[in-house]
């Protein structure tokens, strides 16, 4: 099968996080199957710290992980991550890496993502905003809802750090506020529905 031929239409669940957000993510990953058709991104708010969790999400999933290389193709049932110090793109089909554009103060590189999701992607969008510091990704939620797609921000009481969740429900444009194991039972709810509707 040519990946490139075949339909570029399945559900991109971003997830973006930031301190504390690895204990989102693997329970997040924990409470998902392997095979419901998404692609899962996971875009960590991180600058200068290298990023480990290709090689630590591994343990909490079956589906494949793999850290984000230039002009990768984005497939289903997968687990993408994003690599630090890059801001994040997506256009036909595959991802584009570019320099990050706040390399000082707090980088929004979940903000850019979404956004470019909503302009090149033809599937169901859905934005999952988990624990972290600052207000990453919050300005473009409006942007996903009136793209038709679906936005979720972790339960304050059940994130390390409330403050990204925080920004994303002050934004007035979240459909869902859940915990980690809830989030994903929304994910497969939607993906259920997505297939459905193909």
């Amino acid at each position: 099968m040519n990946a490139k031929i075949s339909a570029k239409n399945f559900p991109v669940v971003c997830v973006g996080g930031s301190a504390g957000g690895l204990d989102a993510y693997t329970r997040l990953l924990q409470h998902l199957p392997a095979d419901m058709g998404v692609a899962i991104v996971i875009v960590n708010h991180l600058r200068t710290v290298p990023t480990r969790l290709h090689e630590i999400l591994p343990r909490f999933t079956a589906m494949p992980v793999a850290l984000i290389t230039e002009k990768l193709d984005i497939q289903p049932n997968h687990v993408f991550i994003i690599p630090a110090q890059r801001d994040l793109h997506v256009l036909e089909g595959e991802f584009r890496l570019k320099p990050i554009s706040k390399p000082r103060g707090w980088p929004d590189v979940i903000t850019v993502f979404l956004r470019s999701l909503t302009e090149h992607w033809d599937g169901k969008l859905i934005a999952v905003i988990v624990s972290g510091f600052d207000g990453d990704g919050a300005a473009a939620l409006c942007g996903i809802k009136e793209a038709g797609g679906i936005t979720i921000a972790q339960k304050l009481d059940t994130a390390a750090y409330p403050d990204m969740p925080q920004s994303a429900i002050a934004s007035g444009c979240i459909d869902f506020v859940l915990s980690p194991e809830e989030i994903a039972k929304e994910i497969v709810r939607i993906a259920q529905t997505a297939s459905r509707a193909e």
